[in-house]
């Protein structure tokens, strides 16, 4: 049971009302805290409703080793978090609030109704029912010269005095929804150093597909593919081509490691295997049958299967001289070069990279720039694919910085 809060117990304010906040706020409230939560949009977890549009993918029942690579360059950091409240403890959470979950056939994990709605209910009742204050249509707006919070309300701005503060602010992408990065800038004001937000899960664009393949094709899926890219080990999906590029799961995959060749070289060329299931020396011996009086075209779809939007790419990325060299064709077939030039725009991206540095947190996720103020969510300099791992390091690390503002509270008491 939660402890009840009193006159006397620390006030904590919570900005940002996807599930790193409202995990923060849960923790806090458990605790005794007086717990303010303020959302500047009309309703709270506006990006995790939508992200169950089509099935809630709430975690992933991967081996807690593979899962935690799965946050490439900040493994280590996100590994810490996990230590503590892992895809188990978040399924077992789950649980507790009445909603039950399965492990789907490809590992990820959804409530069993595969909606976001009955659990975000069943949370927000816990909440208050605990005693959180929720507020939306709250805007913040920075602090005061005083160090007050800065609140823009429908009724003008209030100013908040609270003995710590979580921020659970999102990232960059889907402003629509509330993440739209303008909190940025108030943190380089106070000195914080934060790196740019970019498109993570996101689509790429190509320096432009012909008119011809763009209309007929744009909108197709390519599957099954494997895509390699420099410096990762090559992944089977599949992706979808667009007006002017890819995207889809296999990209979003992929995404940074592409990302990151393009900020460095202003490029990245990806290799597609039109045919996986096939070795090199299979597809060339297909080729080199006789096709008598058959087009190559037919020949193609006959002794391969490439039709329809596999053999447009194959034409579109390749000269008429590799049609007319069947070794050459084979290797096209299994390592088509394709150059991406940038990536669609961060507000189109499920997810962002960048936002404030690890090293500019302690190990109670409080900004070393600024006491009593601690970060969480997707405003931290991290990134994962799509597959439940964004939301499981959120409510992570929102419970992190929600047990760390009690532990700095707890000391400042002590002092």
């Amino acid at each position: 049971m939660p402890s009840t809060p009193s006159a006397s117990s620390p006030r904590v304010a919570v900005i940002g009302g996807g599930p790193a906040g409202l995990m923060a706020a849960e923790m806090l409230a458990a605790a005794g805290a007086q717990v303010e939560l303020f959302d500047a949009m009309p309703s709270l977890g506006r990006k995790f409703l939508l992200a169950g549009v089509g099935g809630m993918n709430i975690t992933h029942a991967e081996a807690k080793p593979a899962f935690i690579q799965r946050y490439g360059a900040r493994a280590a950091e996100i590994g810490r978090l996990l230590e503590a409240f892992d895809a188990d403890a978040l399924r077992a959470w789950i649980h507790a609030l009445g909603i039950d979950t399965f492990v789907g056939s490809s590992g990820r994990v959804f409530p069993s109704d595969m909606k976001a709605a009955p659990l975000l209910r069943a949370w927000l009742r816990r909440l208050r029912e605990a005693g959180v204050a929720l507020h939306t249509r709250s805007r913040w707006l920075g602090w005061t010269d005083a160090g007050a919070l800065r609140i823009a309300t429908s009724e003008g701005e209030r100013q908040v005095h609270a003995d710590a503060t979580v921020l659970a602010l999102g990232g960059g992408s889907w402003a629509r929804l509330g993440s739209d990065g303008a909190w940025t800038a108030l943190l380089e004001q106070r000195g914080v150093a934060v790196a740019p937000l970019q498109p993570s899960n996101c689509g790429f664009e190509v320096a432009g597909w012909s008119a011809f393949f763009a209309g007929k094709f744009a909108g197709a899926p390519v599957k099954p593919v494997a895509i390699a890219v420099d410096g990762e080990a090559p992944r089977q999906g599949e992706f979808v081509v667009t007006e002017k590029g890819v995207e889809g799961s296999l990209i979003y995959a992929l995404s940074a490691a592409i990302r990151e060749q393009i900020n460095q070289g202003g490029r990245a060329i990806i290799h597609l295997d039109l045919l996986p299931h096939r070795s090199r020396a299979q597809v060339a011996a297909a080729l080199s049958k006789p096709r008598g009086s058959r087009s190559l075209a037919k020949h193609l779809a006959s002794q391969l299967g490439i039709d329809g939007v596999r053999a447009g790419l194959l034409r579109e990325l390749t000269d008429a001289d590799t049609f007319q060299d069947m070794g050459r064709l084979a290797e096209a077939i299994k390592a088509l070069p394709l150059e991406l030039v940038r990536a669609r725009p961060l507000d189109e991206a499920i997810s962002s990279a960048g936002g404030v540095p690890f090293a500019a947190l302690d190990a109670n996720l409080m900004l070393r720039q600024l006491p009593g103020v601690f970060c969480a969510g997707e405003m931290l300099d991290w990134e994962a694919p799509t597959g439940g791992y964004l939301l499981t390091a959120c409510f992570a690390s929102g419970r992190a910085a929600g047990l760390g503002a009690l532990r700095w509270l707890a000391q400042q008491r002590a002092n």
